[in-house]
Protein backbone atom coordinates (compact mmCIF):
# COMPACT_ATOMS: atom_id res chain seq x y z
CA UNK A 1 0.00 0.00 0.00
CA UNK A 2 1.34 3.81 -1.12
CA UNK A 3 -0.14 6.65 -0.09
CA UNK A 4 -0.44 9.61 -2.74
CA UNK A 5 -0.38 13.33 -1.54
CA UNK A 6 -2.70 15.54 -4.29
CA UNK A 7 -3.70 18.84 -4.15
CA UNK A 8 -4.30 21.00 -0.83
CA UNK A 9 -7.85 21.02 -0.65
CA UNK A 10 -7.77 24.45 1.47
CA UNK A 11 -4.62 26.07 1.78
CA UNK A 12 -5.33 28.05 4.57
CA UNK A 13 -6.66 24.90 6.60
CA UNK A 14 -3.83 22.89 5.16
CA UNK A 15 -5.97 19.82 4.76
CA UNK A 16 -5.24 17.28 1.67
CA UNK A 17 -6.20 14.27 0.52
CA UNK A 18 -4.61 10.99 0.53
CA UNK A 19 -4.86 7.55 -1.28
CA UNK A 20 -5.08 4.36 0.64
CA UNK A 21 -5.68 0.85 -0.52
CA UNK A 22 -7.29 2.47 -3.67
CA UNK A 23 -9.66 4.91 -1.48
CA UNK A 24 -9.04 8.89 -1.19
CA UNK A 25 -9.74 10.10 2.05
CA UNK A 26 -9.40 13.62 3.18
CA UNK A 27 -7.09 14.48 6.18
CA UNK A 28 -8.14 17.10 8.33
CA UNK A 29 -5.40 19.13 9.34
CA UNK A 30 -6.06 21.07 12.81
CA UNK A 31 -3.34 23.76 14.51
CA UNK A 32 -3.43 23.70 18.32
CA UNK A 33 -0.82 25.98 20.03
CA UNK A 34 -1.24 23.58 23.20
CA UNK A 35 -0.58 20.34 21.56
CA UNK A 36 3.00 19.27 21.91
CA UNK A 37 3.76 17.00 18.62
CA UNK A 38 1.71 15.87 16.22
CA UNK A 39 -0.94 13.18 16.63
CA UNK A 40 -3.09 11.23 14.08
CA UNK A 41 -6.54 9.38 14.56
CA UNK A 42 -9.12 7.88 12.41
CA UNK A 43 -12.05 9.81 12.17
CA UNK A 44 -14.95 7.87 13.31
CA UNK A 45 -16.81 5.82 10.53
CA UNK A 46 -13.14 5.28 8.61
CA UNK A 47 -14.16 8.11 6.40
CA UNK A 48 -10.97 10.32 6.93
CA UNK A 49 -8.09 11.19 9.02
CA UNK A 50 -7.20 13.71 11.26
CA UNK A 51 -4.32 15.18 11.98
CA UNK A 52 -3.35 17.96 15.20
CA UNK A 53 0.05 19.63 15.16
CA UNK A 54 1.51 22.38 16.85
CA UNK A 55 0.88 26.23 14.22
CA UNK A 56 5.00 25.85 14.19
CA UNK A 57 5.54 22.42 12.26
CA UNK A 58 5.20 22.34 8.01
CA UNK A 59 3.28 20.74 5.58
CA UNK A 60 6.22 18.35 4.43
CA UNK A 61 6.61 17.26 7.54
CA UNK A 62 3.37 16.44 8.55
CA UNK A 63 2.99 14.68 5.44
CA UNK A 64 6.00 12.28 6.40
CA UNK A 65 4.21 11.93 9.50
CA UNK A 66 1.23 10.40 8.15
CA UNK A 67 3.75 8.60 6.04
CA UNK A 68 5.52 6.96 8.52
CA UNK A 69 2.11 5.84 10.26
CA UNK A 70 0.86 4.73 7.49
CA UNK A 71 1.22 0.67 8.50
CA UNK A 72 -0.67 1.80 11.62
CA UNK A 73 -3.49 3.43 9.57
CA UNK A 74 -4.09 0.14 7.07
CA UNK A 75 -4.55 -2.18 10.30
CA UNK A 76 -6.94 0.21 11.97
CA UNK A 77 -9.29 1.10 8.67
CA UNK A 78 -8.69 -2.85 8.53
CA UNK A 79 -10.39 -3.47 12.00
CA UNK A 80 -13.19 -1.06 11.90
CA UNK A 81 -16.43 -2.48 10.98
CA UNK A 82 -18.43 -2.64 7.99
CA UNK A 83 -20.76 0.22 6.80
CA UNK A 84 -24.48 -0.66 7.69
CA UNK A 85 -27.20 1.24 4.90
CA UNK A 86 -29.79 2.08 6.41
CA UNK A 87 -32.41 -0.29 4.00
CA UNK A 88 -34.48 -3.23 4.28
CA UNK A 89 -32.78 -6.83 5.51
CA UNK A 90 -30.15 -4.85 7.23
CA UNK A 91 -29.47 -4.40 11.15
CA UNK A 92 -29.30 -1.52 13.06
CA UNK A 93 -28.51 -1.08 16.86
CA UNK A 94 -31.07 0.18 18.86
CA UNK A 95 -30.81 1.12 22.52
CA UNK A 96 -28.19 -1.90 21.92
CA UNK A 97 -29.72 -4.40 20.23
CA UNK A 98 -29.59 -5.07 16.66
CA UNK A 99 -33.12 -4.82 15.24
CA UNK A 100 -33.85 -6.02 11.89
CA UNK A 101 -34.97 -3.69 9.40
CA UNK A 102 -38.25 -4.40 7.98
CA UNK A 103 -40.45 -2.53 5.06
CA UNK A 104 -44.22 -3.20 6.45
CA UNK A 105 -45.53 -2.16 3.18
CA UNK A 106 -47.92 0.52 4.02
CA UNK A 107 -47.57 3.76 2.54
CA UNK A 108 -48.50 5.65 6.27
CA UNK A 109 -48.01 4.97 10.15
CA UNK A 110 -44.81 5.60 11.93
CA UNK A 111 -41.76 3.36 12.54
CA UNK A 112 -42.51 0.40 15.31
CA UNK A 113 -40.60 -1.46 17.60
CA UNK A 114 -41.53 -5.26 16.96
CA UNK A 115 -40.38 -8.74 18.33
CA UNK A 116 -40.60 -11.93 15.95
CA UNK A 117 -39.54 -15.36 16.22
CA UNK A 118 -36.08 -13.98 14.24
CA UNK A 119 -35.00 -11.37 16.82
CA UNK A 120 -36.40 -7.96 17.33
CA UNK A 121 -37.10 -5.61 14.53
CA UNK A 122 -37.79 -2.30 13.35
CA UNK A 123 -40.90 -1.95 10.36
CA UNK A 124 -40.89 1.24 8.61
CA UNK A 125 -43.68 2.08 6.29
CA UNK A 126 -43.39 4.09 3.49
CA UNK A 127 -41.96 3.17 -0.32
CA UNK A 128 -38.63 0.98 0.46
CA UNK A 129 -36.79 4.24 -1.49
CA UNK A 130 -37.56 6.41 1.49
CA UNK A 131 -36.94 3.64 5.02
CA UNK A 132 -33.79 5.26 4.73
CA UNK A 133 -35.00 8.85 5.39
CA UNK A 134 -37.83 7.70 7.88
CA UNK A 135 -35.68 5.50 9.91
CA UNK A 136 -33.31 8.28 10.48
CA UNK A 137 -35.69 10.83 11.72
CA UNK A 138 -37.51 8.57 13.97
CA UNK A 139 -33.66 7.65 15.15
CA UNK A 140 -33.05 11.45 16.06
CA UNK A 141 -36.49 11.85 17.65
CA UNK A 142 -35.96 8.62 19.97
CA UNK A 143 -32.72 10.21 20.65
CA UNK A 144 -34.27 13.39 21.92
CA UNK A 145 -36.63 11.75 23.97
CA UNK A 146 -34.42 9.86 26.02
CA UNK A 147 -31.51 12.08 26.19
CA UNK A 148 -34.09 14.72 27.43
CA UNK A 149 -35.35 12.47 30.29
CA UNK A 150 -31.87 11.56 31.19
CA UNK A 151 -30.99 14.92 30.60
CA UNK A 152 -33.69 15.50 33.35
CA UNK A 153 -33.15 13.45 36.16
CA UNK A 154 -29.31 14.47 36.43
CA UNK A 155 -30.00 18.25 36.32
CA UNK A 156 -32.58 17.65 39.08
CA UNK A 157 -29.61 16.17 41.21
CA UNK A 158 -27.49 19.41 40.86
CA UNK A 159 -29.65 22.87 40.66
CA UNK A 160 -28.49 23.78 37.42
CA UNK A 161 -30.55 23.85 33.93
CA UNK A 162 -29.30 23.50 30.29
CA UNK A 163 -30.50 26.27 28.12
CA UNK A 164 -30.99 24.11 24.83
CA UNK A 165 -30.38 20.53 23.86
CA UNK A 166 -29.58 20.06 20.42
CA UNK A 167 -29.74 17.07 18.37
CA UNK A 168 -26.50 16.62 16.34
CA UNK A 169 -24.53 14.21 14.05
CA UNK A 170 -20.74 15.22 14.85
CA UNK A 171 -18.13 12.81 14.44
CA UNK A 172 -16.04 14.31 16.89
CA UNK A 173 -17.22 13.87 20.50
CA UNK A 174 -20.53 12.50 21.59
CA UNK A 175 -21.39 15.11 23.27
CA UNK A 176 -20.83 18.53 24.25
CA UNK A 177 -21.04 21.71 26.51
CA UNK A 178 -21.54 25.02 25.62
CA UNK A 179 -20.65 28.30 27.64
CA UNK A 180 -24.12 29.34 26.97
CA UNK A 181 -25.59 25.89 28.67
CA UNK A 182 -26.74 24.58 25.34
CA UNK A 183 -25.90 20.63 25.53
CA UNK A 184 -25.22 19.18 22.28
CA UNK A 185 -25.39 15.48 21.73
CA UNK A 186 -25.02 12.90 18.63
CA UNK A 187 -28.25 10.87 18.17
CA UNK A 188 -26.10 8.08 17.25
CA UNK A 189 -26.18 7.29 21.14
CA UNK A 190 -29.82 5.62 20.73
CA UNK A 191 -27.66 2.83 18.71
CA UNK A 192 -26.03 2.06 22.77
CA UNK A 193 -27.69 0.48 25.84
CA UNK A 194 -29.45 2.42 27.86
CA UNK A 195 -27.29 2.87 30.44
CA UNK A 196 -24.30 4.50 28.12
CA UNK A 197 -27.01 7.20 26.85
CA UNK A 198 -27.59 8.14 30.69
CA UNK A 199 -23.56 7.98 30.83
CA UNK A 200 -23.56 10.57 28.49
CA UNK A 201 -26.03 12.99 29.45
CA UNK A 202 -24.62 12.61 33.16
CA UNK A 203 -21.03 13.86 31.53
CA UNK A 204 -22.71 16.89 29.84
CA UNK A 205 -24.79 18.06 32.86
CA UNK A 206 -21.58 17.75 34.70
CA UNK A 207 -20.36 20.33 32.24
CA UNK A 208 -22.77 22.86 33.23
CA UNK A 209 -20.71 23.46 36.42
CA UNK A 210 -17.70 21.91 35.55
CA UNK A 211 -16.34 23.05 32.20
CA UNK A 212 -13.31 21.22 32.42
CA UNK A 213 -12.13 17.41 32.80
CA UNK A 214 -10.77 18.50 36.20
CA UNK A 215 -11.02 15.55 39.35
CA UNK A 216 -13.86 17.59 40.46
CA UNK A 217 -15.72 17.37 37.06
CA UNK A 218 -15.26 12.93 37.62
CA UNK A 219 -16.43 13.24 41.05
CA UNK A 220 -19.48 14.93 39.80
CA UNK A 221 -20.16 12.77 36.88
CA UNK A 222 -19.36 9.80 39.21
CA UNK A 223 -22.00 11.16 41.59
CA UNK A 224 -24.56 11.34 38.49
CA UNK A 225 -23.76 8.16 37.24
CA UNK A 226 -22.10 5.81 39.39
CA UNK A 227 -21.13 3.28 36.43
CA UNK A 228 -19.31 6.19 34.60
CA UNK A 229 -16.33 4.01 34.33
CA UNK A 230 -17.75 1.22 32.57
CA UNK A 231 -19.84 3.11 30.48
CA UNK A 232 -17.30 4.67 29.28
CA UNK A 233 -15.08 1.82 27.78
CA UNK A 234 -18.19 0.67 26.48
CA UNK A 235 -18.18 3.70 24.10
CA UNK A 236 -14.81 3.48 23.13
CA UNK A 237 -14.75 0.05 22.24
CA UNK A 238 -18.01 -0.07 20.57
CA UNK A 239 -18.36 3.59 19.39
CA UNK A 240 -16.95 3.25 16.06
CA UNK A 241 -20.19 0.51 15.52
CA UNK A 242 -22.40 3.14 15.17
CA UNK A 243 -20.54 5.58 13.41
CA UNK A 244 -20.43 2.61 11.09
CA UNK A 245 -24.23 3.01 10.29
CA UNK A 246 -24.36 5.12 6.76
CA UNK A 247 -26.66 8.08 6.51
Amino acid sequence: MEFSFFRQLQKRDRDFEIEVEGNTLPVKVVENDRAKRITLRIVPGGDGLRVTTPGHVGDDEIEAFVERNRNWVTTRLARLPGKVNLEAGAFVPYLGVDHKIVPTGKLRGIVSVKSSGNGPELHVPGDEKTISRRLLTWLKQEARRELNEAVARHVSKIGVRPKQIRITDTTSRWGSCSSTRTLSFSWRIIMAPPEVLDYLAAHEVAHLIEMNHSDRFWRLTRDLCPDTDRQKNWLRQNGAKLHAVNV
